[in-house]
């Protein structure tokens, strides 16, 4: 930001970035261009150029890709497979991506402007150990025996739900590919995932590493394309038993619609948020300020769960944001290879482009624009500074909508019933953060708020096993944990007459 030098425009030279290996769909074990022949640019966000041509799958790939799916399902070893093997190969699968966690972290990086260091250390053996989770979960699925009247005997038996279609979003490309990818497979399912077409680079090399793992052919299938044509074949999709979709509310709404007219498939829903993130007046301002702004910035702001609508006690609201904005000044953002830097560039011009219209919108409507506002970088890529605003009414766009970028509103706050009564005056329900030191407030706040997660002194507190999800608009259906894995089967009730029993 001019005078703090904000922006820090170190290259990428301590890192050698190999040529993209992977640009095809992946169908049925191995790799091959779209029917169509047509492929699609995948943008660097540092550089605006170029990283590569990505094949630009439709309707007739995704049939293949289901065909295939199908065939693996019904007649191949994949579903069959004893729990034990399942899980010998799923390790495999984990052991690989610990193997080329540097050129996985390189992917994400070009492709989300995701920062390297980050991804190498957190995102990637992260994502090793999510399928690590579900393997070690593959053998422990287990159905219910139960005590029916008269002279029967009835159990459950827990089945794989069948071929599943994943929709994935660009912000973790990682996280969400393994997240639900990793649940499926140790369940028996067999997948088709379509990356989104802003970041296909890491689904197609994640692809790669299941085949040296030994996932059988068709069992993993990717997708590259576009939402309005791949995506839409797979949630309209006959052949496709379940469809889990993470992105947006909107686009929710048109899967949803899709699965309705075509074969009534399941579907699990992880769609947008507008987090409140809520600091009573008995907490530490040094502590606490910081990670409102972590809760804000982390991931360029490009986070679901954001907490994008800080609210401070008024005994505290003074000092808190006058901190808020001090760290915001010195917040490091430029080329997301340089380990010094905090924030890398929005995803692509089109989000780059909606987050700034956003903050002209705060402007507009009367809200005060404290630190940030702008483009940054002065050159080349989709650099914003971090950006907060106070004086902000509950009913301003700004406070409504999910911006998904370096933006925070701040509200001042009298009463707990006041701020509960705010937090849950929205459509959202995804996450909410509360930092008290009073445990009585804390379990009345997190009682009371209508989100699928609420983190107490803590904020991105995931976990392999923490179910994840939301209420409302938000969505439903879970990821992560036993409940993740639950999602991808489906309970079957048998019952058996039982004659001449010495108990019943």
């Amino acid at each position: 930001m001019g005078s703090e030098n904000h922006y820090n425009g170190v290259h990428a030279a301590a890192v050698k970035i190999s040529e993209i290996k992977f640009t095809n769909l992946f169908i049925n074990g191995s790799f091959r261009p779209a029917v169509s022949g047509k492929t699609f640019e995948t943008v660097d966000p540092r550089t605006e150029g170029v990283i590569a041509y990505i094949a630009e799958g439709d309707q007739e790939d995704v049939d293949s890709a289901v065909r295939a799916a199908r065939d693996a399902f019904d007649n191949g070893p994949w579903p069959r497979l004893p729990a034990k093997q399942r899980i010998k190969i799923l390790m495999k699968f984990a052991d690989l991506i610990d193997e080329h966690v540097e050129e996985l972290a390189i992917l994400d990086t070009i492709d989300a402007g995701k920062l390297y260091h980050v991804a190498k250390a957190v995102d990637i053996p992260g994502a090793a150990q999510v399928i690590r989770y579900f393997a070690g979960a593959a053998d422990k699925i287990h159905g219910a025996t139960l005590k029916m009247s008269g002279e029967m005997h009835g159990y459950t038996l827990r089945e794989p739900i069948g071929v599943v279609g994943v929709i994935i979003p660009w912000n973790f490309p990682t996280q969400m590919f393994v997240m639900k990818v990793g649940a499926a497979l140790a369940a028996g399912c067999t997948v088709v995932v379509k990356p989104a077409e802003q970041t296909p680079l890491s689904a197609l090399y994640y692809a790669h590493l299941g085949k040296l793992a030994g996932i059988p052919d068709g069992a993993l299938n990717v997708v590259t394309g576009y939402g309005r044509t791949a995506g839409h074949a797979i949630a309209a999709h006959m052949g496709i038993d379940k469809v889990a979709f993470t992105g947006s509310t909107q686009v929710g709404r048109l899967i949803m619609e899709a699965a309705a007219k075509s074969n009534l498939k399941a579907v699990s829903l992880e769609l947008g948020g507008k987090s409140p993130f809520i600091v009573f007046d008995d907490v530490d301002v040094e502590t606490f300020s910081h990670l409102a702004l972590v809760a804000n910035l982390f991931n360029k702001g490009e986070i679901c769960v954001a907490g994008s609508r800080v609210f401070v006690q008024e005994g505290i609201y003074d000092r808190f944001v006058d901190k808020l904005v001090e760290k915001a000044k010195t917040w490091i953002v430029g080329d997301p290879f340089d380990p010094k830097v905090a924030q890398g560039p929005q995803v692509n011009k089109k989000q780059y482009e909606r987050v700034l219209w956003f903050i002209e919108q705060g402007k507009k409507e009367g809200a005060k624009l404290l630190t940030g506002g702008k483009p940054c970088g002065g050159g080349k890529g989709y650099y914003i500074e971090p950006t907060i605003f106070v004086d902000v009414k509950d009913d301003m766009t700004i406070a409504r909508e999910e911006i998904f970028g370096p933006v925070m509103s701040v509200f001042k706050f009298k009463t707990m019933e006041e701020v509960i009564m705010r937090a849950n005056a929205t459509k959202y329900g995804l996450a909410a953060g509360v930092m008290t030191n009073n445990i009585n407030i804390a379990n009345t706040v997190s009682r009371s708020i209508k989100a699928g997660t609420v983190w107490i002194n803590c904020y991105f507190a995931f976990d392999d096993d923490l179910p994840f999800g939301g209420y409302k608009m938000s969505g439903f259906g879970k990821d992560m944990g036993l409940e993740g894995l639950n999602g991808y089967l489906q309970t079957k009730s048998v019952a058996v007459p039982i004659h001449n029993s010495t108990w019943l």
